[in-house]
């Protein structure tokens, strides 16, 4: 990390530049106690987030993470990012997730909790096939029906 950068400006450098070639970037500004959450994976400490990207870069080709926005509070950051990519075997389904990660950086300047949050549903699981077709009607059930204009 460059001298007083600040962790979280460290920490979306190294995610939105994220190759395989490079990740070790993004492992050397977490804490050995990382916890990471996402909608599928409850991570603690640094050998189960560096497997969440291992993970990512040997089932994905070309994952990309672009971040449009940061919001710092007293005791988090938030950031709003959207991850693109192809899954490398079948369904070969091309992805794109929209979210929000919390996190917080540990009085050693190290992330020490990365929280995302994303619907996996509609974002990932209606658009696969055999499962979609069970998710999609689910999540029609929740959405507002709208009067028609009569003429």
């Amino acid at each position: 990390m460059a001298k007083n950068m600040h962790p979280i400006i460290a920490y979306v450098g190294a995610f939105t530049t994220l190759t395989p070639d490079n990740v070790e970037r993004l492992y050397d500004l977490v804490a050995d106690d990382v916890f990471f959450t996402d909608p599928f994976n409850v991570i603690h400490g640094k050998c189960g987030y560096r497997r969440i990207f291992d993970h990512m870069f040997e089932t994905c080709t070309d994952p990309r993470f672009t971040v449009s926005d940061v919001a710092h509070s007293e005791t988090a950051s938030y950031l709003r990012w959207r991850m693109t990519g192809k899954l490398k075997s079948w369904p070969h389904t091309n992805l794109l997730f929209e979210g929000m990660s919390e996190v917080h950086v540990n009085p050693k300047g190290l992330i020490c909790q990365h929280i995302d949050h994303w619907d996996s549903a509609s974002q990932l699981m209606r658009h696969l096939p055999v499962i979609g077709a069970i998710i999609r009607p689910i999540l029609r059930l929740f959405q507002v029906k709208l009067p028609t204009k009569k003429d």
